[in-house]
């Protein structure tokens, strides 16, 4: 599938009511959803497009986390303006130094750049959450389903999800947090940009509030960029030494990792399968390096002994390859 990278019919028109009639437009990467980024580029300015249209998108969560965020000293981009009935967006323009490619260029800064990534959650630990939906046990049922709904039908696995449902129940009671924080929810190294005034935070209009614990995990079990496990072990202790949080902390980490990553391995296969975007399915073996690695620790018991009696190791992998695609 191509992506159709003209911009918007209504784009004219909503950047000269702005100010910006002037400005040339020009398609950036898109994203695994229906949205569409352009660059607004003026004499002396730029600023960001985001095309979400509806009924596919809807970028008030957007808007209203972005104004949550900023309020609180936190690095995500101001609203320009917008116009919802259309689902446009203008957005402060963060450029193009993002941590992904800073930290591939110059891996000397690695370590520098994932501290301050855990310290921007340090600190968002310390502001109860937004005023949104919670991250509760059925959110984290329907989305571990996805493994069930789309990678196993997609390898030929013939599994059973009554007793994958049931696995998870039993462990999910020590990954709902007791105070819950705003959890971005898509936090890793292709959203955070580096800007003067330290991260800048993008794709975070699906946030809920839920354990801090999901955030850090989507940073250190990167779907997108090999996180070594040195690494991901010394980020998480400096999370734990610097809050304080305990063995309950760690063990909420490998649950939600493994809740996630189980959810991505079924998005992957669904945004292949459903979507027609055949790159995703080669993440996956990447994720179930994570998933692998979670499901070591020992309150995650049931699960392990789920997986390991529904999908051996040679249907853990890139389903595009298990599937003969």
């Amino acid at each position: 599938m191509v992506p159709d990278m003209n911009p918007p019919a209504m784009a004219a028109e909503f950047l000269q009511a702005l100010g910006w009639g002037d400005a040339d437009v020009v398609p950036l990467a898109g994203d695994a959803s229906f949205r569409r980024y352009f660059r607004a580029v003026g004499h002396d300015r730029s600023a960001i497009l985001m095309d979400a249209p509806p009924p596919h998108e809807d970028p008030r969560p957007f808007i209203a986390i972005a104004e949550w965020l900023g309020e609180r000293g936190f690095g995500a981009p101001a609203i320009l303006g917008s116009d919802l009935t259309h689902g446009l967006v203008l957005l402060e323009d963060f450029g193009d130094a993002r941590f992904r490619e800073t930290a591939d260029a110059a891996p000397e800064s690695e370590l520098r750049l994932y501290e301050e990534a855990v310290d921007v959650l340090i600190r968002l630990r310390d502001h109860p959450a937004a005023d949104i939906a919670p991250y509760d046990a059925d959110t984290l049922h329907r989305e571990a389903a996805l493994l069930t709904e789309w990678y196993c039908p997609a390898t030929g696995a013939d599994v059973d999800a009554e007793g994958y449902r049931a696995a998870w129940g039993a462990v999910f009671d020590h990954a709902i947090a007791e105070a819950p924080v705003t959890v971005l929810r898509d936090y890793h190294a292709e959203n955070l940009m580096l800007i003067e005034r330290g991260m800048g935070l993008l794709d975070f209009q699906d946030a809920l509030a839920g354990h801090p614990a999901y955030d850090l995990v989507s940073l250190l079990q990167d779907a997108r960029r090999d996180v070594h496990p040195s690494l991901e072990a010394a980020m998480l202790d400096r999370y734990l030494r610097i809050t304080g949080a305990g063995d309950t902390f760690a063990t909420a980490y490998h649950i939600l990792g493994a809740q996630r990553n189980a959810k991505i391995v079924g998005i992957f296969t669904r945004l292949w399968q459903r979507d027609g975007k055949p790159r995703y399915p080669g993440l996956c073996p990447r994720v179930w390096d994570y998933l692998n690695r979670d499901l070591e620790h020992p309150a995650l018991a049931p699960v392990k002994a789920w997986f390991d009696a529904n999908l051996p190791s040679e249907l853990r992998g890139d389903p595009m390859v298990i599937a003969g695609a």
